[in-house]
């Protein structure tokens, strides 16, 4: 029984990191367009750091009577890469050429992201009903 109240906080785990793995990802795809600042900063995508709680490999996690504990966020990281810019000569914030610094976020990159967030988060929520419901039948042949 032990073992299923296990598997109910492993996926915990997993709903709690794609939760803020989709609110990291609804953050860039809301500063997809915004224009750098006067002093040339721009805004920077962010990504999520998912790292096993446990770094036990599989095998010895099965030998160990599933003693992995879920996943975690290690950390939130800049994507590094360079930004947009588009020429816009009226814009009151562009260079001296006419082109006006843009964030780094690609959109449909976000959106893919978003949908993996989403299906992991779904898949977590499905093995925690599976679980509970196993739980139910435990209780209910235990009490026959």
């Amino acid at each position: 029984m032990s073992s299923l109240f296990n598997s109910l906080e492993i996926s915990a785990t997993g709903l709690s990191a794609e939760r803020l793995r989709m609110n990291i990802i609804a953050n860039n795809i809301a500063n997809a367009n915004t224009i750098s600042s006067e002093d040339g900063e721009f805004f920077k995508r962010k990504a999520v750091i998912l790292e096993p709680v446990n770094e036990n490999s599989f095998k010895v996690s099965l030998n160990d009577n599933l003693k992995v504990n879920g996943v975690e966020v290690t950390g939130i990281v800049e994507d590094g890469s360079l930004p947009t810019v588009k020429y816009e000569p009226s814009n009151p914030l562009a260079d001296e050429n006419g082109f006006v610094t843009m964030s780094n976020v690609n959109v449909l990159n976000e959106m893919v992201d978003m949908i993996s967030a989403s299906r992991a988060y779904e898949a977590n929520v499905t093995a925690i009903d599976a679980t509970k419901s196993m739980i139910k039948k435990v209780i209910s042949i235990s009490n026959s």
